[in-house]
């Protein structure tokens, strides 16, 4: 129900978001894009919590997949994050960083819930920023 406008959206460094951040000053009061892998996802979404982030979006780190989603399980301790974590598919994360890079950016700014066009999100039958 939360709505996001013109937010940054930093990606973590390092990539995996499993420990201290490189950049976590840039990402306060923002959304973090991780890359799965190297530990839980509630561990990632707690990293960029502590680093003051308002949510987090969690790219698989499979580059190539473009239709697989991964369930984002809790990871049996007892933890808890306050913040929304999300997932996003290889292709997609991969394609924000690549052009973040290509552009010298470090970092992009969006709108959550996004819709780029005007069709109605269920009748898409894929995520509306899927449009490479």
């Amino acid at each position: 129900n939360t709505r996001y406008d013109q937010i940054h959206l930093v990606p973590a460094d390092p990539p995996e978001a499993c420990g201290e951040l490189n950049n976590g000053v840039f990402i306060e009061d923002q959304i973090a894009l991780v890359e799965r892998g190297g530990c839980s996802f509630l561990s990632k979404t707690r990293v960029i919590q502590e680093h003051g982030g308002r949510a987090v979006i969690i790219a698989d780190n499979a580059y190539d997949n473009d239709s697989f989603y991964i369930e984002m399980i809790q990871d049996s301790t007892r933890r808890t994050a306050d913040i929304p974590a999300l997932f996003l598919l290889g292709r997609d994360g991969y394609m924000i960083r690549r052009s973040l890079e290509q552009h010298g950016l470090p970092w992009a700014i969006i709108s959550i819930p996004v819709n780029v066009t005007s069709i109605p999100t269920y009748e898409m039958m894929q995520p509306p920023w899927t449009f490479w």
